[in-house]
């Protein structure tokens, strides 16, 4: 079984390099959708795959750092980097162009960190990420797997090449969480949210 929650956030981007000027060649912003899809054969005690209010937690935050901020290429030119920077509070600087595929993979690997390094209590089993979608537009998205995510060919994305601003790690419930993901320290997911 399948089950999804989307989540919102408001972002700013350049992505270099592609084929339409706009895009490539002016700061410019989204409305994003972001669909997150966990599958499983088992449901927990609550008849579920995985309660929908243990979504709120670590993985909200990690999808809401992207709003109302710029999100970064670190290959992008310095100067343009260093301004972004200092005129905005929020920021988030990725080791891949910020289009919408690499938004899906960079998404499914946070996502997959946390759910790998959560322990669960309610009987969920065999939870895992099925996949991320990123609405870009209305009309237009990218949808990541697990081998998407995991591609060399696409990209390495390594955690410690992404930059979360001190203005986003500050409004996270744990203002570790990013640090945690990386050393693999764990989370619990309680019994009731």
């Amino acid at each position: 079984m399948i089950i999804r929650k989307l989540f919102k956030f408001e972002n700013a981007h350049i992505v270099r390099n592609c084929s339409t000027e706009r895009c490539r060649a002016s700061l410019h912003g989204h409305s994003y959708k972001i669909e997150v899809l966990f599958e499983s054969s088992f449901l927990d005690h609550g008849q579920m795959v995985y309660d929908f209010g243990l979504m709120k937690q670590h993985m909200k935050d990690i999808i809401d750092s992207f709003d109302h901020a710029i999100t970064l290429w670190s290959d992008d030119d310095e100067a343009y980097i260093k301004d972004m920077i200092q005129h905005s509070d929020r920021y988030v600087i990725l080791p891949v162009s910020p289009s919408a595929e690499q938004f899906s993979r960079v998404i499914f690997l946070l996502i997959e960190a946390l759910l790998k390094q959560t322990a669960c209590v309610n009987g969920e089993k065999e939870v895992t990420l099925h996949s991320i979608i990123v609405h870009e537009t209305a009309t237009g998205y990218a949808q990541g797997f697990y081998d998407d995510a995991h591609s060399e060919t696409m990209g390495t994305i390594d955690f410690e090449q992404i930059i979360f601003s001190k203005a986003i790690q500050k409004d996270w419930n744990d203002p570790n969480l990013f640090e945690k993901i990386k050393a693999k320290k764990g989370f619990v997911n309680p019994t009731r949210v």
